[in-house]
């Protein structure tokens, strides 16, 4: 498959996938701060379940147009159904999407290069893998209008320590892209200008590995975090034979012993 552009210019999420597999969604909104409308979500979700059905694909940057990353979720169109059933079925329409970019099988890179708060941090936290410019923050400040960040702690409390998750949760406290970086919620910062090139050698990287052992280990990261000591053990135990006996992994040890580069099936 060549490269592809799956969505228009004036679509709220751009979809373009390259030429090595490597899918990019942009959030476009950025008149709204890149909120996460039920639009936004709803296209979101179909461009995720677009990347899950392709079976070339290697790895997915997350990114947003404009100075924000994410906002959150869009506090205009939530006031105006104050409805219990309108809010249940809005936050789980946003978990289904949050799930989503954690069951795809290849990892999910954000590109952070503005603000991203309450929601907008819930969606870097999720992701697998995050670069962040050096201007960025991040905060769950819900609570600064009443709101405590309940969905956003759910992945910011298993990328930071539970002290440092409930700080940000009761006082709206930011965080910066270095204090991110130190706490666990992204793995690079870099000036703005270097953003991009710092996204790209993480997909490089990602790309030298390959896919099917990436997939077996994705699901098995995130099963096992959720279980006691014992049950990890034996799910990881059995995901490290599947993966030993399939052709990637005995490629990559005979390479190993005849001391030379792998090549992949």
């Amino acid at each position: 498959m060549n490269t592809e552009i799956f969505s228009s210019a004036n679509a709220v999420v751009l979809h373009h996938r390259d030429a090595r597999g490597v899918h990019t969604l942009t959030l476009n909104s950025p008149s709204t701060f890149n909120a996460l409308s039920e639009t936004v979500l709803a296209a979101l979700q179909h461009a995720l379940e677009r990347v899950a059905k392709d079976d070339m694909g290697r790895a997915v940057v997350l990114s947003a147009a404009g100075k924000a990353f994410c906002a959150g979720h869009n506090l205009k169109e939530m006031r105006a159904q104050p409805e219990l059933a309108y809010y249940q079925q809005l936050f789980a329409q946003c978990t289904r999407m949050m799930l989503a970019i954690q069951n795809l099988p290849v990892p999910v890179i954000a590109r952070v290069q503005g603000i991203a708060t309450a929601a907008g941090c819930q969606l870097v936290a999720q992701c697998d893998l995050a670069v962040a410019s050096d201007s960025a923050l991040f905060g769950v400040n819900g609570i600064d209008v009443g709101l405590f960040c309940a969905t956003p702690s759910v992945p910011l409390s298993r990328n930071i320590g539970a002290k440092q998750a409930m700080e940000m949760l009761l006082t709206g406290d930011f965080l910066t892209a270095a204090q991110a970086q130190a706490q666990g919620l992204v793995n690079r910062v870099a000036v703005a200008s270097e953003l991009d090139a710092q996204v790209e050698r993480l997909v490089a990287a990602v790309l030298s590995k390959p896919r099917e052992a990436l997939r077996m280990g994705k699901a098995l990261f995130y099963k096992q975090r959720e279980m006691g000591i014992e049950a990890a053990y034996q799910l990881a135990g059995q995901t490290m034979a599947c993966n030993m006996v399939h052709p990637v992994a005995q490629e990559g040890v005979q390479a190993f012993i005849e001391k030379r580069a792998p090549q992949w099936p």
